[in-house]
């Protein structure tokens, strides 16, 4: 019996280096994205076109964007925050823009200074701009887990946002922990009612290890007929604008779980620790991965004397 497609989405060059305090210079970004392109990801969230001011670690996101080797295969995206952004990624021939909105009103208003309607119009521009072209579209729903301000978001909200979504034209969805509140048996509920109430609609996840539960969520949500998760190169980044939420679940320490239990996630887990034990010199710093300080699971040591 063939083992089950499973897809992994780096998002470590946009959301892992958008929260680190020192500059990682371009050549480094491309490099980077070169090798990580390399291991058979499905997906590179390569950058965001958010205003250098906003975010100066991501100041470079075009040269970033054109200097990169494109892979066959390879998705490459960009988070946009508005209409100028998108104009910045259809010039750079992103292949996918990702557009968030949190479903926390609150967070909202901290992480895009808008209300969800008017981040919704927002959305209509640009789907009105890219209209015709070969880009698609993923919208992101942020805080669809627990908003750190108002708390757990209800079934119907979460499906509200996917409603006005598709409405706009969007090409896929992803549920965003974005700060860390899911658990198991809340992913497995919400994963199974999206695929029941959107067949045929594709859903990723992008879960945090705030508090320990991201691989968990994973599984969760593998159990439930999710197959895409986003994940970060040795764990880092989190979000900028929710008290305590850092920490992506790790991309290796993911591939090194779902292998386990017997699902192909198409990536060479040895190439990938390879690009994450070179991490910690880029950034200036240790990385949460778990895999990296504890080796795999098959890794045998000599009996001691």
């Amino acid at each position: 019996m063939a083992a089950e497609r499973v897809f992994l989405n780096e998002v470590a060059l946009r959301d892992g280096l958008q929260s680190e305090a020192v500059f990682v210079p371009t050549e480094a970004k491309i490099r980077l994205a070169d090798r990580l392109s390399a291991v058979g990801l499905a997906k590179l969230e390569v950058t965001s076109f958010v205003s250098p001011k906003a975010i100066p670690a991501l100041r470079d996101a075009a040269e970033v964007l054109a200097g990169i080797g494109r892979r066959p295969g390879v998705v490459y995206a960009a988070l946009v925050p508005n209409e100028k952004g998108a104009e910045r990624a259809l010039a750079s021939g992103c292949d996918e823009i990702n557009l968030v909105m949190s479903i926390g009103e609150a967070h909202n208003l901290a992480n895009m200074r808008m209300t969800c309607e008017q981040s919704l119009n927002q959305f209509a521009r640009i789907m009105a701009l890219v209209a015709g072209t070969p880009l698609r579209v993923t919208g992101s729903v942020a805080t669809a887990f627990g908003c750190p301000f108002e708390g757990g978001q209800s079934l119907q909200r979460i499906f509200w946002a996917v409603e006005r979504y598709l409405g706009l034209g969007f090409h896929a969805i992803t549920l965003a922990d974005t700060v860390g509140m899911a658990h198991p048996r809340l992913v497995a509920e919400v994963c199974s009612q999206f695929l029941r109430s959107f067949p045929g609609v594709p859903l990723t996840l992008h879960f945090h290890d705030t508090r320990g539960m991201g691989l968990a969520n994973v599984m969760a949500a593998l159990d439930a007929g999710a197959r895409s998760f986003d994940a970060s190169l040795g764990g880092i980044g989190g979000c900028p604008y929710a008290p305590g939420a850092t920490g992506n679940i790790s991309t290796e320490d993911a591939v090194h779980m779902l292998e386990a239990c017997g699902a192909d996630t198409g990536v060479d887990l040895d190439s990938l620790l390879a690009v994450a034990r070179d991490l910690p010199g880029l950034i200036g710093h240790g990385v949460p991965g778990r895999i990296l300080a504890a080796g795999k699971r098959t890794d045998l040591r000599p009996r001691p004397a």
